[in-house]
């Protein structure tokens, strides 16, 4: 990261313009006199911080162009810092400007050693908000397998999968449809001893009964019609790796026999073969369907499930993981904007609020069609809730105990405004109506990170 601090002035006043470029000798001041010069410098210099006086011209009496290079300034570069100045009702333009996402103001005549000091702790607002932002994605980018998320609930998961991906056992887990079961299967894959061996992966409900069997055991030449040669299945491809079975609650009962037996043995015999072959293969399963109740109704074999149950991980769905939605619908819009090579580059506050509103039954799957369906269909720079094309968010959730429910509340709105404001402590406390003050007593208070 670059250690040069970028500055631009946005002013009209060439005399003033002079007088700022000489206080700040010690930044790489860069100075606009219009908004379209102001964008243009903000595009190739990125600046982390900007001054903008709100009398531009066209209207140098007035505010209104003031105003609308504030509004591309942080459309275009949502985390830096704009300090407003206004000659013309000072304190009044100064507030509506703060409201509208200008970080701090000063008024004219201009003090140029209290600017001077707003501008350097600017700096360093920035610098420390952009540090945190950077950890945050180490983070992500280094969590197990890939996983996206800041959900206590979900962190809590990663975390058990984490300590007993080095312990030699099977592993279940338990979660519905879309919310990254292979995802974790493989993260612990990754985590464990056998991360040198393969990672297996198949669909138990994707293959017809009559040819799990082969894809799971492998057959023989000649074993049975279309037989052309010897096959290895995927227990043995798995061999000194890991095998994951997705939906094993879909194995028929006559396979479960011969699964069961390859786990108490560690020995798999092929369609047509006469030889045991010993294979070292660790299992990992998945199912969205309620076991329990499927060993209860004897569609599963009691016996299986506590062979494969040795440790049961529950995953929970989207709607469970308050903030991960939001974080997740960036890293997918980057993703396919990316892969798109499109121009999108963010969300509107409606489509965030429909992101955070909905309910995500088909969970992280859902959420991101949708994102790739709205980065293919936004006419614009960021997508707007018509883009997702979501319906109308239902929360049937009742209160029990006040005191619960309203801390419960508090932490799910930090969580989503921390999220929606992507880590920013400034863009975040002014979502949330609060001081930057009260909204780290808040976090303190609910254990939350940034």
């Amino acid at each position: 990261m670059s250690d040069v601090k970028k500055l631009l002035i946005v002013e009209d006043d060439l005399a003033l313009q002079r007088q700022l470029r000489w206080a700040y000798e010690g930044y790489e001041v860069h100075i606009a006199s219009d908004r379209e010069s102001a964008i243009a410098l903000l595009r190739a210099e990125e600046p982390a911080v900007v001054t903008l006086d709100l009398g531009l011209p066209p209207d140098p009496d007035g505010t209104s162009e003031g105003f609308a290079t504030l509004q591309a300034i942080l459309e275009l570069k949502p985390d830096t810092k704009v300090i407003v100045a206004s000659g013309h009702g000072a304190r009044e333009s100064a507030l509506i400007a703060i409201a509208a996402g200008a970080w701090d103001f000063y008024a004219k005549p201009v003090d140029i050693d209290a600017l001077g000091l707003i501008v350097a702790r600017a700096f360093h607002v920035h610098a420390l908000e952009a540090e945190n932002r950077r950890l945050a994605q180490v983070t992500l980018d280094g969590g197990l397998g890939g996983m996206i998320t800041a959900a206590p609930e979900m962190l809590k998961v990663t975390r058990t999968i984490e300590r007993v991906a080095g312990a030699d056992v099977s592993v279940m887990l338990l979660g519905a449809s879309g919310t990254g079961k292979e995802l974790l299967a493989r993260g612990l894959h990754e985590a464990s001893p056998r991360r040198r061996g393969a990672f297996v992966a198949i669909n138990c409900a994707a293959i017809p009964e009559t040819l799990l069997e082969s894809e799971l055991f492998g057959h023989e030449k000649g074993a049975f019609t279309g037989a052309v040669k010897t096959t290895e299945g995927k227990i043995e491809q798995a061999h000194r790796g890991t095998l994951f079975l997705d939906e094993i609650g879909d194995v028929p009962l006559a396979l479960q026999v011969k699964l069961l037996r390859f786990l108490q043995e560690r020995v798999i015999e092929r369609i047509g073969g006469r030889k045991p072959i010993a294979v070292d293969t660790r299992i990992v399963c998945a199912t969205h369907q309620d076991i329990d109740a499927m060993v209860a109704a004897q569609s599963f074999r009691e016996d299986l499930y506590y062979r494969l149950a040795e440790i049961v991980v529950r995953i929970p769905s989207l709607a469970e993981r308050p903030g991960d939605a939001g974080l997740l619908a960036r890293h997918f819009l980057r993703k396919y904007a990316r892969d798109m090579k499109s121009a999108v580059k963010g969300f509107t506050p409606d489509a965030l609020a429909a992101i955070d509103g909905w309910g995500w039954p088909g969970n992280v799957r859902e959420l991101e069609n949708r994102i790739k369906r709205a980065v293919i269909m936004a006419d614009g720079p960021r997508i707007t809730a018509a883009d997702l094309d979501l319906g109308t968010p239902d929360d049937d959730r009742l209160p029990i105990n006040l005191k619960s429910v309203r801390e419960d509340a508090d932490r799910k709105a930090i969580r989503h405004a921390l999220a929606r404001a992507d880590g920013n402590i400034s863009g975040t406390a002014r979502l949330l109506g609060i001081s930057r003050p009260t909204l780290y007593d808040l976090m303190k208070a609910y254990d939350l990170q940034p």
